[in-house]
């Protein structure tokens, strides 16, 4: 497809920092969520380079030391060059990140800020949405992408709005303001995923939390080969886009966006997207009339009398969870974490 044509250059800003613990003992420290290569032999990272091609001209990775060397040799499989990237020693959340790559590229660049592990469906669709939220970065707007939701999901942010008017951003909500934000309509979840201008973010940074810009502009000439310098990152105070600018900033648009996205953040949200036709590599149904069970192994598995439960099979562990309560990883991970470090 021939990609969006903008009068200056689209910088797909790509943030890959998180080790994806949720997905515990799939993901390692050593091989975090993003790079598993479980979807149709690719992994999430790869998918999003490639989807990105269609509505951008370049690339930066933001990432730290122990991801950078996968990240570099995902894309060179793809065929696809990351030039520009900035490598942190200590993560300080996203909004130093994306102030270091507004720092870093012409104050009329548009970003399209993306997370590296999340997974979309709907090409046509999306693709009109990150065009229509090109147009609205060259109005000098900070714009975001709501995703409608399809469930009362208490584990993401929403965005209030109205038409492309935000009214409110929400934190993660109790159930049962999920399920009025569900009915109501007019709340999507908050995706992640930005657009704007460099220097209109870099303006609203300057506004809202200017100690963080003064901080990362001091260590933007400390970068060596995209490493930050270790004493320049620690000085630059942590926090996200979210609380640093968007609740703040009077020039947020966002895009109502309906293609499908999953953040594919846990064993059941995989399950799901498996359920609804997708290929998860080494992902099997367990051929079992009595229950609706699931196993992640490169082994043919059978069983009998088995209802509702997830197995995980790697080589040095085996997982296993009742089927819907994927949210009990992060303490047996935690656990493993204390007492069998070598497997984390």
């Amino acid at each position: 497809m021939d990609t969006i044509k903008t009068p200056q250059k689209v910088i797909n800003i790509i943030l890959s920092g998180g080790s994806g613990t949720r997905l515990w003992p799939l993901s390692r420290n050593s091989n975090p969520k993003q790079f598993l290569q479980l979807f149709n032999g690719k992994s999430l990272f790869q998918h999003t380079l490639l989807r990105n091609q269609q509505v951008a001209n370049d690339y930066m990775l933001i990432t730290n030391e122990a991801q950078y060397k996968a990240a570099e040799k995902q894309a060179d499989d793809l065929g696809i060059e990351i030039a520009h990237k900035i490598i942190e020693p200590v993560g300080r959340n996203t909004a130093p990140a994306i102030a270091l790559a507004a720092l870093s590229v012409a104050k009329d660049a548009i970003l399209f800020v993306t997370p590296s592990d999340h997974m979309t469906a709907d090409e046509e669709h999306y693709k009109t949405c990150v065009s229509r939220a090109i147009e609205l970065a060259n109005e000098n707007k900070i714009v975001t992408f709501g995703i409608k939701p399809t469930e009362p999901h208490t584990g993401y942010g929403y965005i209030e709005f109205e038409n492309e008017e935000v009214i409110q951003f929400r934190e993660k909500p109790t159930a049962i303001d999920a399920q009025l934000f569900l009915e109501k309509g007019n709340f999507y979840w908050n995706s992640g995923m930005f657009c704007f201008k460099a220097g209109v973010f870099l303006d609203e940074l300057h506004k809202y939390h200017p100690d963080i810009l003064a901080a990362c502009e001091k260590a933007l000439p400390t970068i060596e080969k995209g490493v930050v310098d270790l004493e320049a990152m620690k000085a630059i105070p942590a926090d996200s886009i979210d609380y640093a600018v968007l609740e703040h900033s009077k020039v947020i648009k966002t895009v109502a966006s309906n293609f499908y996205w999953t953040d594919l953040g846990s064993f059941d949200a995989i399950i799901n997207y498996f359920e609804e036709g997708n290929q998860v590599d080494n992902l099997q149904q367990i051929e079992n009339p009595n229950g609706n069970s699931f196993v992640f192994s490169k082994k043919k598995v059978v069983g009998a009398e088995i209802a509702n439960v997830v197995i995980v099979d790697t080589e040095d562990s085996i997982l296993i969870l009742p089927r819907s309560k994927s949210d009990l990883v992060k303490g047996i991970y935690n656990d493993v974490k204390e007492n069998n470090f070598e497997l984390v």
